[in-house]
C-alpha cells in the first residue's frame, strides 16, 4: 500500500498528512505557542504583585490563596463562557481564563520561594544597609528562584494542555486540529496534533529547566561539591 494511500484509508500515522498539511500544523502550532507565553507572562505580572501583597499582609492569605484555587476549580468551559460577554470569541478570552487558572500555581510557589530565604540572609543583607526594594530584588529573588521557576514550569506545561480547549472559539492552536479532525474520527490529524501538544510541553519543560540553571549557577556548585 502506497504512503499516500494512508490518507484514503485513514491510518493513524501517514508521512502523506505531515507533508501535504504541514502548513496548518505549523499555523496551529504557532499560536499554541504564542497563546501559552503570553498567558504565563502575564500570570506571572498578575502573581508577582499578589504575592508581595499576602507576604506584605498576612491576614490576606486567605482570601487570595482560596480565590485562586477557586479559579482553578472552575471547569475550562464553563470559565470561558463567564468570560464571554466580556471578550468575545477572541484570543483574549483564551488568555485571560489561562491566566486566571495559572495564579494558584504562581502565586503559591512565589510565596514558597519567598518564605524559604533564610532569616539569617535577610538580616545580613539589612546590616549592609539594603533597603527592602534591593533586599527583595538583589537577595530574596535570586535565592527564590527555583522554587519560582518550578512554578512556571508546573504552570506552562499546564497551560500548554488546557490551550487546546479553546478550540471552542477557535482559538485553541493544535486543540483546533483536533476538533476539526474529531466528527469525521482523521485519525492523523488527530495523532498529529496531539504528539505536538505532548511535544511542546516536554520541550517548554527542558528550556524553563535550563533557564534556572543558567539563572542560578550557585545551585549547581553546591549540587558538584556534594557529589564530591
Amino acid at each position: 500500500m502506497s504512503t499516500a494511500n494512508c490518507l484514503v484509508t485513514n491510518d493513524w500515522i501517514c508521512g502523506e498528512y505531515l507533508r501535504t498539511r504541514s502548513g496548518e500544523l505549523t499555523d496551529a502550532t504557532l499560536q499554541h505557542v504564542g497563546i501559552t507565553v503570553v498567558s504565563v507572562l502575564l500570570g506571572l505580572l498578575v502573581a508577582f504583585p499578589l504575592a508581595l501583597l499576602v507576604r506584605a499582609r498576612p491576614r490576606l492569605a486567605a482570601p487570595v490563596l482560596g480565590l485562586t484555587t477557586l479559579l482553578y476549580t472552575i471547569p475550562s468551559l464553563a470559565m470561558f463562557s463567564l468570560l464571554l460577554p466580556f471578550f468575545g470569541l477572541s484570543s483574549a478570552l483564551v488568555v485571560t481564563g489561562l491566566v486566571l487558572y495559572s495564579l494558584t500555581i504562581l502565586v503559591r510557589n512565589i510565596l514558597a520561594g519567598l518564605d524559604a530565604v533564610p532569616a539569617e540572609t535577610r538580616e545580613a543583607a539589612r546590616g549592609m544597609g539594603y533597603g527592602s526594594g534591593r533586599l527583595l530584588w538583589e537577595v530574596e529573588l535570586p535565592l527564590a528562584l527555583p522554587t519560582l521557576m518550578a512554578g512556571v514550569r508546573m504552570a506552562t506545561v499546564s497551560t500548554i494542555a488546557l490551550t487546546t480547549v479553546g478550540s471552542i472559539v477557535g482559538r485553541g492552536g493544535l486543540g483546533n486540529l483536533i476538533e476539526d479532525a474529531l466528527p469525521t474520527f482523521f485519525k492523523a490529524q488527530v495523532l498529529a496534533a496531539s504528539v505536538l501538544c505532548v511535544l511542546l510541553a516536554v520541550a517548554a519543560d527542558a528550556a524553563l529547566l535550563g533557564l534556572q540553571r543558567l539563572l542560578t549557577p550557585w545551585a549547581r556548585i553546591r549540587t558538584a561539591r556534594g557529589a564530591i
